[in-house]
């Protein structure tokens, strides 16, 4: 029997309601994340999308980084989108040098990698891990992937400027994406990351 997971959703900054939403449209529980005592008990977190440097100066002044490093060290799987992407980076090529991360996500990424808030754009992705048909993405002041570890398996890439970008990674227990899956009404993103759970309770 399958049991529902409860999955975590940082909730100090960026779009929280949109990940609440498309999680629970794909069978989940959810916990809006801003305390300690919130960590407990979740099987999943996701990081949403916001503005990265903001986000970690807030879980660090509310003392959720370091249990959220301790967490993903122990094996809690963790789901970044955009902002999110650069808190599970281990390396970031354009960090405030007061940056921290949640890290564990052995690849380097670029913030703001395609422009300002007026490049924003969409494209349609082939991915694969999800199956068909294309998956329409949202890219909002969104990173990318420079550079990937030997553990990493990278799902999707965006072809921009001439260059086929790095947009989606994963590992056994970590997923992240340089756009907004929450924002489409697509939810295949959201249901890999619930089956990344599952295999990580099974």
């Amino acid at each position: 029997m399958t049991v529902t997971p409860t999955i975590g959703v940082l909730s100090i900054q960026g779009d929280v309601r949109e990940h609440v939403s498309a999680l629970e449209a794909s069978g989940a529980r959810t916990v809006r994340v801003r305390t300690l005592a919130d960590l407990s008990g979740i099987d999943g977190l996701v990081i949403p999308g916001g503005e990265s440097t903001t986000m970690s100066k807030l879980a660090l002044a509310d003392g959720l980084m370091e249990p959220m490093r301790a967490a993903r060290a122990a094996g809690l799987p963790m789901y970044g989108s955009c902002a999110g992407m650069i808190m599970l980076a281990d390396r970031i090529t354009d960090a405030r040098q007061d940056q921290e991360t949640i890290g564990g996500l052995d690849v380097t990424v670029r913030r703001n990698a395609f422009g300002r808030q007026v490049d924003s754009f969409e494209a349609d992705l082939t991915i694969p891990a999800v199956g068909e048909p294309a998956l329409r993405a949202v890219f909002i002041r969104a990173p990318l992937v420079e550079a990937v570890g030997s553990g990493v398996e990278v799902l999707a890439r965006v072809n921009r400027g001439g260059e086929s970008t790095i947009v989606a990674v994963r590992t056994e227990r970590l997923l992240a994406t340089a756009f907004h899956p929450e924002l489409t009404g697509d939810h295949r993103f959201h249901q890999l990351f619930l089956d990344m759970v599952q295999n990580a309770k099974a």
